[in-house]
């Protein structure tokens, strides 16, 4: 059995005496494709930052790739997470293909004095091919449109060949028709990468790939219910998390939600 890619242990963050998640256990394998949902609030995006070497628990333990943090340089750990911000702070218009790029330092911007080594060059431009987005190559950040430049970072997340991918509400300020095209990219890379592991924090179902193997319902910073996902996206365990009676459907491995009518 192959060692967990994340284990968290009773992990607890508590800021200006609040606790943002409180008691949280998971293990994630390899291959293994998981979903943060819950509410505003809930605690996805504060477990997400831990699960990527970002911050520290107050209480518990994280183990991130087979290391514990508090015990290792951070910094080192982040160049095997690819990371898919939705918002990424850009300060220059660059183009797509730097923007995929500088995925390979791990920065926001290209670094001064560094060039891309011709594999480098070659990678980025077969994962911007990956994408469909080759004849925007050259399009400059500020042109795109919000699905484009969803595609392009995780484009950009891949370049490290990560053994993690985070994926921080990637479908936010979608229309429809970019949010299925991100959809379908998700689930080809994790078709194409079989021992890449991903966790996607969204408070959305309808945004969650069908390729999602693994569920986590948080609720005020706790665990409602966590498993496997087909189990743990019911109809109650939903209706509960967000404290509304929501109907929860499956078709053709994508589910939905609408709001349980009274009989």
């Amino acid at each position: 059995m192959s060692a967990p890619i994340l284990r968290t242990d009773s992990v607890s963050v508590v800021r200006s005496g609040r606790a943002l998640i409180a008691d949280v256990s998971v293990s994630i394998e390899p291959g293994q494709h998981w979903v943060f949902l819950g509410p505003n609030g809930a605690g996805k995006s504060t477990l997400l930052g831990l699960l990527g070497a970002h911050t520290h628990p107050t209480t518990g333990t994280v183990e991130v790739l087979g290391h514990r943090l508090g015990r290792v340089d951070m910094r080192a750990l982040r160049s095997s997470i690819g990371h898919v911000n939705p918002r990424h702070p850009l300060d220059y218009p660059l183009r797509v293909r730097e923007v995929v790029l500088t995925g390979q330092p791990g920065t926001v911007d290209l670094p001064p004095r560094w060039t891309p080594d011709p594999e480098h060059l070659e990678r980025a431009a077969a994962l911007i091919d990956a994408f469909g987005m080759t004849a925007r190559a050259e399009a400059r950040w500020d042109t795109l449109s919000q699905g484009e430049r969803g595609r392009a970072l995780i484009a950009r997340a891949l370049m490290p060949e990560p053994r993690l991918l985070l994926l921080d509400e990637p479908a936010t300020g979608l229309d429809l028709t970019a949010r299925e095209q991100l959809l379908i990219a998700l689930d080809q890379v994790r078709r194409d990468h079989p021992t890449l592991a991903s966790v996607l924090v969204t408070h959305h179902i309808e945004e969650i790939p069908a390729s999602t193997t693994h569920a986590i319902l948080l609720r005020d910073g706790r665990v409602l219910a966590q498993g496997a996902a087909e189990s743990v996206l019911s109809t109650d365990n939903v209706s509960e998390c967000f404290a509304h009676p929501i109907r929860i459907t499956r078709d053709g491995g994508r589910w939905s939600a609408r709001t349980a009518m009274p009989v």
